[in-house]
């Protein structure tokens, strides 16, 4: 048995190992990822691995599943030791992946993405494309999740699309499941839904490997905990006998302050929202924020936030409803428009939307303003660094250097240059979208700490998370959604994780 959430959950008796590592290691020119690392993952049991970003867990988990051969050590399935060469490969010998960022194909329909590589045949010899259909319904009605299986995955949220990328990792026989950061986009509804499967794999016998950085979730679902520290084995033990501060400091070589919130004062309205609607994503949505304030968007995925944050930014129109900005009506035609405004976003997919990861830290930085920077459309370098090494550096970009390209850096480390290249256009009112979405712990109580430092320099922030716990640290009021329509308005005072879970599911309508 374990607690989770100070209850006593069952645990099925774990049997022989499905995979183990012995002394392995990886090195990647100067960097070692791994040291003599030993794991093994039982059959029947939900083993966790955690570390900051940079400690081996991706490693680890690309060596299993036959993206990187190990330099030395060995790989054991079932007991015998096993090369494996490739995705394909490791499929065939029952490892199935479901990496944090999705990796579908945008033009092919949801049925086509699941039995990608393992359609069913029909008597021809030719692909059975009413049995795909058939059998990925299947898949999804058993998670619980309504999509249109013959529709495209083009334009689908993140949400759904991690939903598809589990449901291709069930679609075969898996003996061992590895779940890399796999509820970074998920709400709390959705999480449930993904640990009901996990538990469903884990009484069948299969391992599940479960890699994240929500400790809370850690100490939930799983059975076992390995902690990796720069690419070397820490500990591994039963999450029973840990906490979250022992977990934290085995992560990071010492104690870490969680959600570091500066003490503010809020100032005057900066934004008005007034009966915000756009057809089909969110209707009559009416708030206010202050500078000063952290405004916090809670609510199931899909309730509508991002769609708000989208318009609000330029992205797309409204059909009606009013916006002030310092008390004046805007309109922006554009998110050109809406930084002039003062409005900056920092958007949820770092990777597609927040960055262009060829570049440096100073391109990257200077994007936005490279017009007010240049206005002769000649790019100072110099300018450029000294500009993009001011916001770095206020933000603590690890390693230093603006010339570094941005695919380099940490998840973590990332996330800062996206916040800092929307700093840099100097706006009143910062859209922050799942900031802390797959960032290790040490990197998630940094970012904290710059969100409340900027709250605290008069800066207006809108804070849309699925992380309960952060939304409830950091705001000081709550907007709850739910189906497009805002179901609650909480003080911190008075927010709680069941009120907000109330709201956001649609049990309360109006203000608590």
């Amino acid at each position: 048995m374990t607690i989770a959430g100070g209850a006593a959950v069952e645990r099925p008796v774990a049997q022989a190992p499905r995979a183990e590592l012995r002394e392995v290691s990886k090195r990647f020119g100067a960097t070692q990822a791994l040291a003599s690392v030993s794991f093994e993952l039982l059959a029947g049991e939900v083993h966790a691995l955690v570390g900051e970003n940079g400690a081996g867990k991706s490693t680890l988990v690309k060596i299993l599943a036959g993206l990187y051969p190990p330099d030395s050590g060995l790989v054991l399935l079932d007991g015998q030791p096993q090369q494996i060469h490739g995705a394909a490969q490791a499929r065939d010998f029952g490892i199935a992946v479901v990496h944090q960022e999705p990796s579908l194909f945008p033009d092919l329909s949801i049925a086509e993405n699941v039995f990608l590589g393992h359609q069913p045949v029909g008597r021809a010899g030719s692909i059975d494309w009413r049995g795909m259909r058939r059998a990925a319904q299947a898949l999804f009605d058993e998670l619980g999740v309504r999509l249109d299986v013959a529709s495209p995955v083009r334009g689908l949220s993140m949400a759904d699309q991690q939903l598809i990328e589990i449901a291709r990792a069930l679609s075969f026989d898996a003996k061992v499941l590895v779940l890399d950061e796999p509820t970074a986009s998920l709400s709390t509804h959705e999480v449930d839904q993904l640990f009901v499967i996990a538990r469903q794999a884990r009484a069948k016998g299969v391992g599940v490997l479960f890699v994240n950085h929500r400790l809370e979730e850690v100490f939930e679902l799983s059975d076992r905990v390995t902690v990796l520290r720069d690419g070397r084995h820490v500990i591994t033990a039963p999450s029973i006998g840990l906490t979250p501060r022992d977990l934290i400091r085995h992560m990071v070589g010492r104690d870490v302050t969680m959600f570091p919130k500066v003490a503010a004062t809020p100032g005057d309205v900066l934004l008005e929202v007034d009966g915000l609607s756009r057809a089909g994503e969110f209707e009559d949505v009416s708030f206010a924020v202050r500078a000063g304030e952290i405004l916090g968007f809670a609510g199931l995925v899909g309730a509508g936030r991002t769609e708000v944050a989208r318009v609000l930014f330029g992205v797309e129109r409204p059909d009606r409803g009013v916006v002030r900005l310092g008390g004046r009506p805007v309109s922006f035609e554009s998110p050109a428009a809406a930084i002039q405004g003062g409005i900056a976003y920092v958007p949820e997919d770092r990777h597609q939307e927040g960055l262009v990861l060829d570049f440096s830290v100073a391109e990257n930085i200077s994007l936005p303003i490279i017009a007010r920077l240049f206005p002769r459309l000649f790019v100072g370098r110099r300018a450029e660094a000294r500009v993009a090494g001011e916001f770095s550096a206020e933000l603590n970009v690890r390693p230093a250097g603006v010339e570094r390209i941005v695919s380099g850096l940490s998840g973590g480390n990332q996330q800062k240059v996206v916040i800092a290249k929307w700093l840099a256009t100097k706006p009143q009112v910062l859209i922050l979208d799942e900031p802390t979405r797959g960032i290790d712990v040490a990197a998630k109580a940094e970012v904290h700490r710059i969100i409340g430092t900027l709250a605290a320099e008069g800066l207006a922030i809108m804070l849309i998370s699925s992380d309960l716990s952060e939304v409830l640290a950091m705001a000081d009021r709550i907007i709850v959604m739910h189906e497009g329509r805002i179901s609650a308005e909480l003080s911190s005072a008075e927010a709680t994780e069941e009120k907000v879970m109330v709201a956001a599911t649609g049990q309360q309508a109006g203000g608590a």
